[in-house]
């Protein structure tokens, strides 16, 4: 009888542990969703992320290019240089006076983009861009910021790219705060092939294996 009653507890014991395990994961798995991931990061950077996107828009209408890093330690730096018929592309470390001077040699504005970068690299961002698209045959841009959170030590958290979307008129979103084309055309609308899910009516993201 004894022995009855002790592997009663026993059991009762591994199931109070199992149902106390699963509700951790539940909770691990919530907390890392991208929709978590990309909200909370982006109202932590989010001053930072503005003054990116304006930072870029800006300098981009003067001289179009990209810049991004490509390793994981935020050191090496891609520049494309963007002229009329050819895409010139380049690779610095952080601080390498031929950064500057190729920067000079192209008309950009040299000390502004060396503060873009280290911007960018205080909020681990790996990329910034522009992209064009045409709603009623009239183009309209959207700067595209691609994010590395830094990665969460929790069981199934996402080890993803995040690429925030700025645009710069409210959008409209599906009931699951999915991206549309318009308000009236109740359809998806794809950038780069991606689906954009809202964070604020001009802010969206969207989740990807790669950074760009």
């Amino acid at each position: 009888m004894e022995l009855l009653i002790a592997q009663k507890k026993k059991m009762k014991l591994i199931k109070l542990i199992a149902t106390i395990v699963s509700a951790g994961i539940v909770c691990s798995v919530i907390s890392c969703s991208p929709k978590a991931i990309s909200t909370k990061y982006f109202y932590k950077h989010e001053k930072e992320l503005d003054r990116i996107e304006e930072s870029y828009k800006k300098l981009n209408s003067e001289q179009p290019f990209t810049v991004s890093f490509t390793d994981k330690k935020f050191k090496i730096i891609s520049l494309e240089i963007i002229t009329d018929t050819l895409r010139y592309i380049y690779e610095f470390t952080t601080g390498e006076s031929r950064l500057t001077d190729t920067l000079t040699a192209y008309h950009l504005n040299a000390p502004a983009v060396v503060e873009l970068i280290q911007r960018m690299q205080s909020i681990r961002c790996t990329w910034v861009n522009k992209f064009d698209y045409y709603v009623d045959e009239k183009k309209n841009t959207v700067i595209l910021i691609s994010v590395k959170p830094v990665p969460v030590n929790a069981p199934f958290s996402y080890q993803k790219y995040y690429t925030l979307s700025y645009f710069s008129q409210p959008q409209y979103f599906d009931s699951a705060g999915k991206l549309l084309d318009k308000r009236k055309l109740r359809r998806l609308r794809k950038i780069k092939g991606e689906v954009f899910t809202r964070i604020n009516d001009k802010v969206c993201y969207s989740l990807s294996g790669n950074f760009r």
